[in-house]
């Protein structure tokens, strides 16, 4: 297989490119989903496509369903009386509704499908608390979607979602996707408030000692706007201007809490990096490569999904999407099935000496569905870390002090390495083994039950029946 020249290794290992724009991207602040700030990102983001010397650079604008955020709190009445209305401890989840709730609180746990329906009769009319944790026994990430439908389909009137990993601050997160506003108010809390909810919820008050008294009575509050609005992906290619490409992506939209530093500033710039480290053996490539960083990603994979239905399939050889991939320099790559491509990267990987780490699971979490749900060969690569959930992610604290230039400038490297190989060995023709399309039915019967039920459950399953 062809490799990467050593010149153009030499020039990742060095080059500081990529790292001034993902400084760039975090100094902006809030790049939500349809705000100035996520079109300032896409512009910056093009304009250093421009700066690397790569055609067709520019913005691609769409429609998107959009939400601001106002206030929130929570009160508990009782015994123990307290009220968090900081954001550090109680933030709104995109997509809520707007509006006030006061119930008993229920403690659900991890949020599990058994636990719910352990708790079912005393959820109606309740507001529902559960951890951001999945359990390793589960087999699969639940997301919080999934947990908060389940707690309306209860009968629930709130919903709260703590963090399971401390000091962390509260999570965020869309709640509504494509059937936005959700049902019932909702509100994400660290771990430290979720932690005092739950032994309050279990009739241990601050102090110690178990009480008899029923459920605390818990008050949430939610001001917020859910509006129609644009969202923007940036664009750009290099290579031969054939009508085929690889696409290489990510997305450049974070949660309004949060500067978006891992999740996904660090994938918007490595696809910067990697276009500006290709357009240097451009006549190496047989294949045109279409670079993309997707607007409105964190509410329902709005830019790709753009993307995917304006793009003739056989157009897309293949493609690799890059989200939240800079906490570390060990790789992971989500193949959803394709073989071909991960054995790219593994290839890669064992020319580098580099760590990685490979799954198979057909997941609908990340830009990459939209084309995978098409049969378009696509795969997520992202780093891997030893902290558990997703560390600072979806919180307050994603920061760019969280990651290290030598580990960005690793990644670059290994993705600019498999991205060369899919555009020069026939990897990026209609046909290459390594890119091979399936059909819409073959991915479907490889999509596991649970995530059909969470895809239903989001109002996001592609598929009739």
């Amino acid at each position: 297989m062809t490799a990467l020249p050593d010149r153009v290794v030499g020039d990742a290992r060095t080059s500081d490119f990529g790292w001034d724009l993902l400084t760039d991207l975090t100094d902006i602040g809030n790049r939500m989903a349809g705000s100035a700030g996520e079109r300032r990102g896409a512009e910056r983001v093009a304009a250093a496509f421009e700066a690397a010397g790569l055609r067709n650079a520019g913005l691609d604008e769409f429609e998107i369903p959009g939400w601001w955020r106002g206030d929130s709190a929570i009160e508990v009445a009782g015994p123990v009386e307290r009220r968090h209305e900081r954001s550090h401890e109680v933030i709104a989840l995109p997509g809520t509704p707007a509006g006030e709730a006061s119930a008993p609180l229920v403690d659900v746990g991890d949020g599990t499908d058994e636990e719910f329906e352990a708790a079912s009769d005393a959820l109606d009319g309740a507001i529902a608390m559960a951890s951001s944790r999945t359990p390793d026994s589960h087999g699969r990430w639940i997301h919080r979607m999934e947990k908060y439908v389940t707690a309306a389909g209860h009968g629930a009137v709130g919903f709260v979602f703590r963090n399971h990993v401390e000091g962390s601050l509260p999570p965020t997160g869309e709640v509504g996707y494509h059937n936005r506003p959700g049902p019932i108010p909702a509100v994400g809390v660290s771990k430290e408030v979720g932690e005092r909810l739950a032994r309050i919820a279990d009739g241990d008050e601050e102090g110690g000692g178990n009480r008899d008294a029923d459920a605390p009575e818990l008050s949430i509050e939610v001001d917020c706007r859910n509006e129609p609005t644009t969202s923007v992906n940036a664009v750009a290619d290099v290579g031969p201007d054939t009508d085929g490409a690889v696409f290489l992506t990510a997305h450049v939209d974070a949660h309004d809490i949060s500067d978006g530093a891992n999740d996904n500033g660090a994938g918007s710039a490595l696809v910067a990096e990697v276009g500006r480290l290709l357009a240097s053996v451009e006549d190496d490539l047989d294949t045109r490569v279409r670079l993309v960083t997707f607007g409105a990603e964190e509410i329902g994979l709005w830019g790709a999904s753009h993307v995917a239905e304006a793009t003739p399939h056989d157009e897309i050889a293949c493609v690799i999407n890059l989200d939240g991939a800079c906490n570390s320099r060990n790789l992971r790559v989500g193949t959803n099935g394709f073989d071909g491509m991960g054995a790219t990267f593994e290839a890669v990987a064992e020319a580098f000496d580099a760590p990685l780490e490979t799954g198979e699971t057909v997941s609908p979490h990340g830009d990459q569905w939209a084309f995978v749900q098409e049969g378009i060969p696509a795969v997520m690569a992202s780093t891997t870390s030893e902290r558990s959930g997703r560390g600072w992610g979806h919180t307050h604290a994603d920061t760019l002090d969280k990651l290290d230039p030598r580990d960005f400038r690793e990644v670059a490297t290994l993705i600019a390495a498999a991205t060369y190989r899919f555009a020069t060995d026939g990897g990026g023709a209609a046909g290459g083994e390594a890119v091979a399309h399936r059909s819409r039915s073959a991915i479907r019967e490889s999509i596991a039950d649970g995530y059909v039920t969470e895809l239903k459950t989001g109002g996001r399953w592609p598929y009739d029946g």
